[in-house]
């Protein structure tokens, strides 16, 4: 019986042409060869599974070659190539610095790399997992890293590029490594499979190469493992049973019936889904990214970024033209909102359940958003027929009246003191709004000079000192109302009326400004717009920053000074663990 050899070791690349993915890496590799630019050091880094260690081996055949191809690959016919191919090169050295991470590993590699090679010019020391090396053994490798003697190269190789030093990064030129993409590991997947005569489905290989995220190595373990599975032919059921993934038919039935706001549908395609063992944060996981799939469908400028097979991309398409774009920007947005919360929720069933019910919602409130923009324009031309109805007479008491000629014209009758009593113009509570019933802050439809006449003020041709002294008085007893602590901050602050109808109000800390420029400005500007026929009014507030004031008035302050004087607070806050609100 034979011994089996995994994918990975079997149809790892020996030359720079069989590297998948790195194209640009390979040919400033080789073009180096090819002109003698060869630096002392590299440092390979990237994720997993993409050929750092691959291509580095394949560099230090290759620099030792005596017989190079004209496109710069390595012969596989001299000396250094057989030996290098049969596991017997003394002048390639690979050390793990996982394993050999301390001082005396570097002392001894240093002593090592005096040692001239003995076959080819040059002695390679290939450096895999560089970044555990300890602190003191990174500071013992920098000297020789920077002068190393003229027949050493070396070769670094590392997951984690921000774990080294930046004195060991300047002495290296470095190669970033990229993830594969998935079309070049699915034509990777199937020369193998070819090889080893194995029937494939395209849509299971795109899954195999989706599940690695970019590492031809993962790809091929999990090729080798689905073999083991389902035998000599891999299709697209058995690998989804093996690798517990989702069939993406539940994601295209659910954003199918969500269009539809078939909400019970959904919740049953939903129950199915857990009924088979699958986790509830993968489902919306998927989903979220199927919508997103669906969303650069929606255009041919972005559609090369949908990352499927011909057949899954067809459908994609045929969704799309389903799918509105306000629909598949709300559902993204709930989709991550649920995503971001899911872990912190306690029933997160309910919590997925939710989202769901919100997707199936998204059409039907479109829909409704639209057709009230579509009433706008009618309750505006309403809006203005009653602006021009004239206002102390009864547009429906028109009599006509006849002249000497027999000619009959309308006459306007003034209403009755009670039909107008009926029409008076009704004002709007925007508080009442918000509290439900709330009879406060109440802005009239009516202009200002009807507003005070209604009210029995006395209205003025413009800002004066005494007007606005008395009117100051009575906003302060309006206000006090809305409690002792904003009653105390309006006694504080100090009103002065400027020229030019500018009014500067001196307040004591900046707690203060903050509440009255929030909450108390627009008041004031609206309550004097009342009593003064001056539009062009301007108040500003002005912190007075007076030790002598000794009033505090937020809670930050409060606790600071009391704390101050009695530090026994600080204990009590700490060993009751209170809060200072």
């Amino acid at each position: 019986m034979e011994n089996f050899i995994v994918s990975a070791r079997k149809y790892r690349p020996n030359t720079f042409e069989m590297v998948v993915g790195q194209d640009s890496i390979t040919n400033t590799l080789k073009n180096a060869i090819m002109n003698n630019h060869l630096a002392q050091s590299y440092l390979f880094c990237g994720p997993r599974g993409v050929g750092k260690t691959t291509c580095a081996r394949i560099f230090a055949k290759t620099i030792n070659c005596s017989n190079l191809s004209e496109n710069g690959e390595a012969c596989d016919k001299c000396e250094s190539c057989i030996s290098f191919n049969t596991l017997r090169s003394f002048n390639i050295h690979e050390l793990d610095a996982a394993s050999n991470n301390k001082v005396d590993d570097i002392r001894s590699l240093t002593d090592q790399v005096r040692i001239p090679p003995q076959i080819g010019k040059y002695s390679i020391y290939i450096i895999d997992e560089v970044h555990m090396l300890s602190s003191s053994a990174f500071n013992a490798f920098l000297k020789t890293l920077e002068e190393p003697p003229a027949h050493a190269i070396f070769i670094l190789a590392t997951t984690e590029k921000h774990k080294i030093i930046p004195t060991i990064l300047s002495r290296c030129q470095i190669f970033d490594f990229k993830r594969i993409r998935v079309e070049e590991i699915v034509r990777r997947l199937m020369f193998v499979a070819k090889n080893e005569n194995v029937t494939t489905e395209e849509e299971a290989l795109h899954v195999i190469a989706l599940k690695a995220d970019g590492a031809l190595r993962d790809a091929l373990s999990i090729f080798d493992q689905i073999v083991s599975f389902s035998g000599r032919k891999i299709i697209y059921k058995d690998v989804i049973e093996n690798l517990n993934v989702l069939d993406y038919e539940y994601y295209f039935d659910v954003v199918e019936r969500a269009l539809e706001g078939d909400i019970s549908k959904v919740l049953i395609i939903f129950n199915e889904v857990l009924e088979k063992g699958f986790d509830g944060h993968n489902f919306v996981a998927g989903l979220n990214s199927h919508l997103r799939d669906i969303l650069v469908s929606k255009d041919e400028v972005t559609l090369k970024l949908l990352e499927a097979t011909p057949l899954i991309k067809q459908r994609y398409l045929t969704q799309a033209k389903k799918s509105p774009v306000d629909f598949l920007y709300n559902a993204l947005d709930h989709g991550s909102v649920c995503d971001l919360a899911y872990k912190n929720s306690k029933n997160q069933r309910l919590h997925v359940e939710l989202f769901l019910i919100k997707l199936c919602l998204i059409i039907s409130e479109n829909n409704t958003d639209s057709e009230k923009k579509k009433d706008e324009p009618h309750q505006l031309k309403n809006q203005e027929r009653e602006i021009k109805t004239p206002k102390h007479y009864d547009s429906e008491r028109l009599t006509p009246e006849s002249n000497e000629t027999g000619k009959s014209h309308y006459q306007l009758i003034p209403e009755r003191p009670e039909h107008k009593k009926e029409k008076e113009s009704k004002t709007i509570s925007i508080k009442g709004i918000v509290s439900e019933g709330s009879e406060d802050y109440k802005v009239s439809e009516q202009n200002p000079e009807d507003k005070a006449e209604s009210s029995g003020t006395e209205v003025h041709e413009n800002l004066n000192p005494e007007g606005f002294a008395s009117s100051w008085k009575d906003f302060v007893d309006d206000v006090s109302s809305d409690g002792t602590r904003i009653a105390s901050m309006f006694k504080t602050i100090k009103p002065e009326y400027c020229e030019e109808n500018k009014i500067l109000l001196h307040l004591s800390n900046a707690a203060q400004r903050d509440m009255f420029d929030l909450n108390y400005k627009q008041r004031l500007m609206s309550y004097l717009s009342v009593r003064f026929r001056t539009m062009d009014m301007i108040i500003e507030t002005i912190v007075d920053l007076s030790e002598e004031n000794g009033i505090i008035y937020s809670d930050e302050q409060k606790y600071s000074f009391l704390s101050s004087k009695y530090p026994i607070i600080k204990d009590m806050k700490k060993a009751f663990n209170l809060d200072i609100e």
